[in-house]
């Protein structure tokens, strides 16, 4: 069954005027009025709908069945990325919807490549919001994840965090599974450098303020790789998978 995001409040007896993109891609799959579709609006659970109009201006559904199912990862991991060159961050930010991770914080890091204006940032979260909307769709998560704005590495080191931070780096002494295998299931944010991995003076800054170096294994993985590859582990390991 189709599924879509509406930014809206749901409730079941409601009838919903579907918004402009979602009401295009109705058209675009050829759905007729009576035909079923699914609607989730980022809050938890998901309801069912039933087409009541189809036209070539808009469509309408009328919202008949509420479900509170749920797909989310039983511990929390947001992705604080570096920014890497091209659309890799795109890539990286689907793969994490698909796979659970609950947040995100961009990182303007040393060896950043890419550098933003305060206009392109803006422009790039919204089209990041619109990725984690759309992989939401796909994957089947009802509830969307967070999506902090850009922030200069130096200044989001220094700053608290309830979750435990873990910097993934070759020079770690022990392995992120090896360390999980050893601790109960734990929201935790993964740091992850750009292209070339982050300096040494952001890695001691890191460690300054807490975070706990750990490695992917003894080979050096791409920095769009280690990102998905750390949350795989976790899931497998913790459960989630």
């Amino acid at each position: 069954m189709p599924r879509f995001y509406i930014p809206q409040p749901l409730a079941v007896g409601q009838l919903v005027t579907l918004p402009e993109p979602v009401a295009h891609h109705i058209q675009v799959l050829r759905l007729a009025e009576g035909g079923l579709v699914t609607l989730f609006n980022g809050d938890g659970g998901e309801y069912s709908a039933t087409l009541t109009r189809v036209e070539r201006r808009g469509a309408s559904v009328e919202i008949k069945a509420h479900n509170p199912r749920d797909v989310e990862l039983p511990f929390a991991i947001t992705l604080a990325q570096a920014l890497p060159e091209g659309t890799k961050m795109d890539w990286i930010i689907e793969k994490a919807i698909e796979l659970g991770v609950s947040g995100f914080q961009p990182l303007a890091a040393q060896r950043c490549v890419v550098r933003l204006s305060a206009e392109r940032a803006e422009k790039k979260m919204g089209h990041w919001r619109g990725i984690i909307e759309s992989a939401s769709e796909q994957s089947g998560r009802n509830r969307l994840a967070q999506l902090a704005p850009l922030q200069d590495y130096k200044q989001w080191i220094t700053q608290q965090d309830m979750h435990r931070r873990i910097i993934l780096t070759p020079r770690a002494q022990q392995s992120l599974p090896d360390w999980a295998r050893h601790q109960g299931p734990q929201a935790v944010t993964l740091v992850i450098g750009p292209e070339g991995g982050l300096s040494e003076q952001e890695e001691e800054a890191a460690l300054r303020h807490g975070a706990l170096p750990l490695a992917m294994g003894p080979r050096i993985l791409r920095t769009e790789t280690a990102a998905l590859a750390a949350v795989g582990a976790l899931s497998a390991i913790w459960g989630g998978m």
